[in-house]
């Protein structure tokens, strides 16, 4: 199979689909694989390190787009991108399928079958394959390196000659993979750490990591198809939000990463909690690009409200490249195994990881979720 790798082009992103070393895997497996010129430099990936590796370097996308039986990247791609995939071509990337459907009806238009990762189930045997989490772990660590950053004091606690300074508390709401890193990455740079989350089943896991717990006595099912999270309702939230208020007011820095698939973030903050925080506070709010956990907070902007810094970061993995496309590239390559084999296309849908994952095959929509978006 002739395996094609464009240039990203939406603005801010810095990843690439395949790095050298997965590439030079997928080539000893019988592969072809064709790189766009300088795909891979924003993640610090030069032309030579792909050649090296056997990778065909192509002077433009239109060659990748013209040669290639599949074509793999990061961001969902652009009208201009979907004017050049050719008819029966498998295209694999972050579609956002929930959210814009759009996209997926105009690559099943096209005759493409496109896969979505984000659909990839949350199941054991798919693990390898989870971009989702995979580079929400690179989210939820840059996160905290955002924050302490921003903040204007130490993390751990210091004894020094002019006497000890004590440490600061961060609250990680959200423990999914993201919050977990954040707990982690909080944890070692010193700082006393408490965090939530509305799956009470989680208060192993957080106390594991060295933090504490807040708990709140609020029975509710939040978990949805696929391992992935589901909204809950208006009363539920206010109940959420009461169990957080004293916890929020305590801390220096809040960590909020909830987020339901397709849906508009779940406000967890208030502008309300956020006035009873201390002045130089700062809030990270890791779904502001979905409508934000924390009122008044806004997509790559920081806004400073009664003294209190809310980030709105937009693509943290993208901040950190070199890593974010070296596992999502191993991501790529777990999922072209199923994808592939014996050189040849195995488009067996009859495994729920291909299924779950497909958004568009032989000129149709076949995920249903997608479907009933657009009949909405």
């Amino acid at each position: 199979m002739i395996i094609g790798v464009p240039k990203e082009v939406q603005a801010g992103e810095n990843r690439v689909a395949l790095v050298p070393e997965t590439a030079a895997k997928l080539i000893k497996a019988g592969h072809q694989v064709s790189v766009e010129r300088g795909a891979g430099q924003k993640a610090n990936f030069s032309d030579a390190d792909y050649e090296k590796a056997g990778v065909s370097v192509a002077a433009g996308a239109d060659e990748i787009f013209s040669s290639s039986e599949i074509i793999v990247k990061v961001a969902a791609p652009s009208p201009s991108e979907i004017s050049r995939l050719k008819q029966g071509a498998v295209y694999i990337s972050f579609l956002n399928p929930l959210a814009e459907p759009s996209i997926s009806a105009e690559l099943a238009g096209r005759g493409v079958t496109a896969f979505s990762m984000e659909l990839i189930p949350r199941t054991s045997r798919a693990q390898s394959m989870d971009a989702l989490s995979s580079q929400a772990n690179i989210g939820g660590y840059k996160a905290v390196l955002t924050a302490a950053n921003a903040i204007g004091k130490y993390l751990p606690m210091l004894t020094t000659a002019a006497g000890t300074v004590p440490p600061a508390k961060v609250l990680v709401i959200g423990v999914g993979v993201a919050g977990l890193q954040a707990i982690a990455t909080a944890r070692r740079l010193g700082a006393v750490v408490s965090a939530f989350d509305i799956r009470p089943e989680v208060k192993e896991q957080v106390q594991s990591l060295g933090a504490k717990f807040v708990e709140a006595k609020i029975e509710v099912d939040a978990k949805a198809e696929g391992g992935y999270a589901k909204e809950v309702s208006e009363d539920t939230k206010k109940k959420l939000q009461e169990a957080l208020a004293e916890t929020v007011a305590a801390s220096d820095i809040v960590i909020t990463t909830a987020q339901v698939p397709g849906k508009k973030a779940p406000v967890l903050v208030t502008k309300e909690m956020v006035a009873r925080m201390r002045p130089g506070s700062i809030v990270v709010d890791m779904a502001a690009e979905q409508g934000g956990n924390v009122e008044g907070s806004k997509a790559g902007e920081t806004v400073v409200l009664n003294g209190v810094s809310l980030i709105g970061p937009v693509n943290l993995p993208s901040s950190m490249p070199v890593h974010a496309s070296q596992l999502y590239s191993r991501n790529i390559l777990s999922l072209l195994g199923l994808l592939v084999k014996d050189g040849k296309l195995n488009l067996d849908f009859n495994d729920d990881i291909l299924k779950g994952a497909c958004v568009a095959h032989g000129g149709q929509i076949v995920n249903e979720r997608v479907k009933g978006l657009l009949k909405s």
